[in-house]
């Protein structure tokens, strides 16, 4: 297990109630017992710095509340995730990216692919399985971004630390 100093914050976008509820209700239903710790989230970063300086920059960004597209199921080897789909999303990634750009590690300087994970470590034939399942009923649908959580990673569980709304339309 890390240090506790070297533990890093993850980011992650607030999802509406409902749109929270569902993916929950899916991670709870296909996500192995005991590997599923934290909640269900649509990843911003996985890893930023442990630092004063992290919190102030969360501080200064403003956006409105805006809409995003869950648009499809896709399959990840060993799991499923819905697909989301947002300019929003996109720019709000692009600009923290640039910030901390010099600190981020690979997995968050490559290509941003916003999606929730609902599955994941069964073997590829349960993973294949499920997708067939789940899109047998799958419409796309909107969901509202409310914001941003920090949260502090403590080697696998998560320890939430802020929340940073966004201006209600």
């Amino acid at each position: 297990m890390q240090e506790v100093e070297m533990m890093p914050y993850i980011l992650t976008s607030r999802l509406d109630d409902q749109a929270q509820n569902f993916f929950e209700s899916m991670r709870n239903a296909y996500f192995p017992v005991g590997r599923n710790q934290v909640p269900a989230h649509l990843m911003l970063f996985h890893q930023l710095p442990y630092e004063p300086d992290t919190l102030s920059y969360m501080e200064t960004i403003r956006s409105e509340v805006f809409a995003a597209e869950v648009t499809r199921l896709f399959f990840l080897g060993n799991g499923v995730a819905y697909a989301v789909e947002s300019e929003q999303l996109n720019a709000l990634h692009t600009t923290i990216k640039k910030h901390f750009h010099h600190v981020l590690i690979p997995q968050d300087l490559q290509g941003y692919r916003p999606h929730i994970t609902v599955q994941n470590k069964v073997s590829p034939q349960t993973a294949r399985d499920t997708m067939a399942m789940l899109l047998k009923d799958f419409e796309p649908f909107t969901m509202d971004i409310l914001g941003m959580d920090l949260w502090r990673y403590l080697g696998g569980k998560w320890d939430w630390k802020a929340f940073y709304p966004f201006d209600k339309l």
